[in-house]
């Protein structure tokens, strides 16, 4: 993996990268913090803190198949955003692996960052969240190493938003509706789960149906 955003920190100054997030700022809710169970608390814990391969590993040639076709329409798609082949390409894997991980569809979670930052690695929005998911500062000391810092770096960023997600989806038992809109802060509001699920489609592959059928107006 390459150097995340502790790095940049230190090479930069807070100062500077703070001033770099700004403006760029992101759409975001503010994701609400509650209280959590000690079971709930140290299972987020230890997925947050199991580190992964530095490779996929695929169980057979036909999981392999279904990540390089998505991965190369995808990669086609976010040419513009991430020009650099190799970036692109790791960016694309960590997606996959989290999400797969947490047992999410890769492209609602390419959906979920398109909204949420524009795919901006130093996204920061005006309630303070940051990163490619938009994470709260809170959640790297309920679930983290307690260092804001740690969620600039990619595979955190995206580690972090994808096990909440699992979380609100399993709260909200199984509601993708409202899931997302506890994501954002906004639950039971229609703007951010329509914008989600409107962007999740330009994700999919053409000859996929979308997974998602919990739309409400």
């Amino acid at each position: 993996m390459k150097a995340g955003g502790c790095s940049v920190l230190m090479r930069w100054g807070w100062a500077s990268v703070a001033s770099l997030m700004l403006a760029h700022a992101a759409w975001a809710g503010a994701q609400a913090e509650e209280p959590l169970a000690d079971a709930v608390r140290t299972a987020l814990s230890a997925a947050a803190a199991q580190s992964a391969p530095p490779m996929l590993v695929f169980a057979d040639q036909t999981q392999k198949y279904e990540f390089d076709r998505w991965a190369d329409a995808a990669g086609l798609r976010l040419k513009k955003r991430k020009p650099d082949e190799q970036l692109r390409r790791e960016f694309l894997q960590t997606v996959w692996y989290e999400s797969k991980r947490a047992g999410l569809d890769p492209s609602l979670v390419l959906g979920l960052i398109q909204v949420e930052s524009g795919f901006r690695k130093y996204a920061i929005s005006s309630v303070g969240a940051r990163g490619y998911m938009q994470i709260m500062p809170f959640w790297s000391r309920l679930i983290g190493t307690g260092d804001p810092a740690s969620l600039f770096h990619m595979q955190t960023n995206l580690r972090f938003g994808c096990i909440i997600l699992r979380h609100y989806l399993d709260r909200e038992r199984g509601d993708l509706y409202l899931a997302l809109g506890r994501y954002n802060g906004s639950r039971g509001r229609p703007e951010y789960p329509s914008a989600v699920f409107a962007a999740v489609r330009q994700w999919k592959l053409p000859d996929v149906q979308p997974q998602i059928v919990a739309f409400r107006p």
